[in-house]
Formats: C-alpha cells, structure tokens, sequence
C-alpha cells in the first residue's frame, strides 16, 4: 500500500467526456483521487454527490477532484448526468491504476475470493508526493473529512 511521502504513480485515463486525464496535467496543484466501486450504487453515489457538491470549495484551496472506477466512460457519462455531478471521473476499465495504487484486492465472501475495489482516497501534494491515504472509506461525510484534512496543510 502506498503511503504519505512516496511518490503518487503516473497515470493517463478518459474521464466521463472522453477527454484523456493525467495526473501530470495538475502539477502545483492538490489532487484528491478517489477509487469507488461501481457507478450508480448507493455509496458510490453518495461520496461522488458529496465531492461534487463541494467541489468548488475544494477548487478555492487549490485542489482537483479525481473519481476513478472499473465503468466505462459511457456509463460515467450517464453516471454523471443522472446524478448531476460535477467531478470529473476516469475510466480504468483494466484496474491497472487501481492496482498501481493497491485498491484493486481480493475479498471474501460466503468463502469465495474474488477481486474488487477497496474504497480509498489518496490526497496528493502539489509536487506528485502522496499527502495523506484514506483506506477502506465511509462514503457518509467523507469529503468533508477530506476537505479539513487539506485546510491544516495550509
């Protein structure tokens, strides 16, 4: 699992638009990225509603917010008018970022193993390091936690 001071793995994906994202693109800026589930479940929906309706608080503190899920842009396209969000969320139909960032992991239920996204949030610095790593979140009020997290940094 990475952990506050490495450096935040690189990645390039399509966001909900069909535009390729970077995390190159956002350099000397904050960038709160946060792995979810699935597109339209219950959690999902409420950690991306909170995001998105804070989002320009969290733009007021210099800082991007970054959604990424297995679904594909089509789905966060439809994901995003549905629920009027306001992030932008990527694309990783591979899990390859999500392995990069150690949230793509087996789980057990009823004694099957399977593979699934652990629900996390990496804050990242304006210099690429790695600020801060939620793991395993609760989507109630977890912005908000986020967003008190980046105001002691300042």
């Amino acid at each position: 699992m990475l952990k506050k001071g490495d450096k935040a793995p690189d990645f390039s994906l399509q966001d909900q638009n069909g535009k390729t994202v970077s995390l190159e693109d956002f350099k000397g800026k904050k960038v709160v990225l946060y792995f979810y589930p699935r597109d339209n479940t219950p959690g999902c929906t409420l950690e991306s509603r909170e995001f998105s309706k804070m989002r320009q608080t969290f733009e007021r503190e210099g800082t991007v917010i970054l959604g990424v899920s297995k679904d594909s842009v089509a789905s966060h396209q439809k994901f995003a008018k549905l629920k009027k969000l306001s992030v932008s969320l990527l694309s990783d139909p591979e899990a390859e970022v999500q392995k990069r960032y150690d949230v793509w992991r087996t789980r057990r239920f009823m004694g099957k193993e399977y593979m699934r996204t652990v629900r996390s949030t990496f804050l990242i610095d304006e210099y690429g390091k790695i600020a801060k790593v939620w793991d395993s979140v609760n989507p109630l009020g977890h912005a908000e936690h986020v967003l008190q997290e980046i105001k002691k940094k300042d």
